[in-house]
C-alpha cells in the first residue's frame, strides 16, 4: 500500500524544483523531505529522482507522480460529497502546462468563470506547444495545452481550435531592411525573432517560401517581449494574429512577405480519471475556446 507522506515529498520536490522549496512548501525540514524520498527508494529498491538540478523524475518516479496528480483531483471528489472531510480545506491547486502564447491571449478568459467557481488556483508551468505534453509524462502538471493530438497512455486529448500565426515587422524594417517588397530569399538574410529552442515556426514559415537553412535570429522567451522586439525594429517574427489585433488594425505591425499564415492546432491533454474538477475545465475549454480560436 502507498504512503502517501513519501509520495507527497517527492511530488513537492519535482514541482518546487528541488529539496529546499519542496520542504517550504510541505512545512517540513530539507533533511525530513531527503529522508522520506530515501525511504521510498528503499521500499522500491530504486531510484525515484535523478539528483539534477532541477532534479528529474526516474521512469518509475514518473508513474508515481502520474498517480498523485489523479489520486489528488479523486479525493477532492470526497471532500465535497463529505462535508465532515470538506472542513479547512484551501482552494484547489492545479498544475497546468501551455504555452506562452496562449497565456497572453485568450486562456485567461476561457479559464477565469471555471476558477472562481470553483476556488480552483492554477500553477501555470510554460512550455511551447510542441513539447508540452513532456511535463504531463513527467508527472508535473495534471493537464497541458500543446500542439500534439496522441494522448498519453491513461489520458484524453481534445481538440480546441488552432492559434493563427503571421509574419509580422513594423513597416520601418521592411523599409529599412527588406526594400519594401521583395523576393522571399531576403527574409534568410535578415535577423528573425525565435521565442527558444524549441519554437520552429519561423523555420515553417520560411520552409513554406521555399527556404531552408540556418537564419539569423533574436531568442526572446517571452510573447510580450517578443512583440516589443518587434515593434522596435530589431526583426520579423510569428506571432498570434489575436495578441496584435491593434498594432495590425492600426499599421504599426504589417506582414512581411504574401506568404500564408500559420495555423497552429492546440490540444488539450488530461487524465482519464482526473475527477470531477477536470472533467469541469474540460467542458468549460471545449465550450469556450472557440470565441478566440480558429475552429
Amino acid at each position: 500500500m502507498f504512503d502517501y507522506k513519501l509520495l507527497s515529498a517527492l511530488a513537492a520536490v519535482v514541482e518546487q524544483a528541488g529539496f529546499d522549496r519542496g520542504a517550504q512548501a510541505l512545512g517540513l525540514s530539507q533533511s525530513a523531505v531527503s529522508q522520506r524520498i530515501k525511504l521510498l527508494e528503499a521500499r522500491l529498491g530504486q531510484p525515484v529522482l535523478l539528483r539534477a538540478t532541477p532534479p528529474q523524475p526516474t521512469e518509475v518516479g514518473r508513474r508515481l507522480l502520474n498517480h498523485v496528480q489523479q489520486v489528488r483531483l479523486l479525493e477532492r471528489d470526497l471532500q465535497g460529497r463529505v462535508p465532515e472531510l470538506d472542513e479547512g480545506r484551501l482552494p484547489e491547486r492545479l498544475r497546468i502546462a501551455l504555452n506562452s502564447d496562449s497565456l497572453a491571449t485568450w486562456w485567461p478568459a476561457a479559464v477565469a468563470p471555471f476558477c472562481t467557481g470553483n476556488a480552483v488556483v492554477l500553477d501555470h508551468v510554460l512550455e511551447d506547444q510542441d513539447v508540452g505534453l513532456k511535463r504531463m509524462r513527467a508527472g508535473e502538471v495534471a493537464a497541458c495545452v500543446c500542439a500534439v493530438e496522441r494522448p498519453l497512455a491513461g489520458a484524453r486529448s481534445q481538440f480546441l481550435g488552432s492559434m493563427r500565426y503571421r509574419a509580422l515587422a513594423t513597416p520601418a524594417f521592411i523599409t529599412r531592411h527588406l526594400c519594401g517588397d521583395p523576393p522571399a530569399e531576403a527574409l534568410v538574410r535578415v535577423p528573425a525573432i525565435v521565442f527558444g529552442p524549441d519554437d520552429q515556426l519561423q523555420h515553417r514559415y520560411l520552409a513554406s517560401l521555399g527556404l531552408s537553412g540556418a537564419f539569423s535570429h533574436h531568442l526572446c522567451p517571452s510573447s510580450e517581449g517578443f512583440v516589443r522586439l518587434l515593434q522596435s525594429d530589431l526583426g520579423w517574427g510569428m506571432v498570434p494574429e489575436l495578441q496584435v489585433r491593434e498594432e495590425l488594425a492600426s499599421g504599426a505591425l504589417v506582414d512581411v512577405y504574401r506568404g500564408k499564415p500559420i495555423d497552429v492546432p492546440l490540444y488539450w491533454h488530461h487524465w482519464r480519471n482526473g475527477g470531477d474538477l477536470l472533467a469541469e475545465l474540460t467542458q468549460q475549454l471545449t465550450r469556450s475556446a472557440g470565441q478566440w480560436l480558429v475552429v
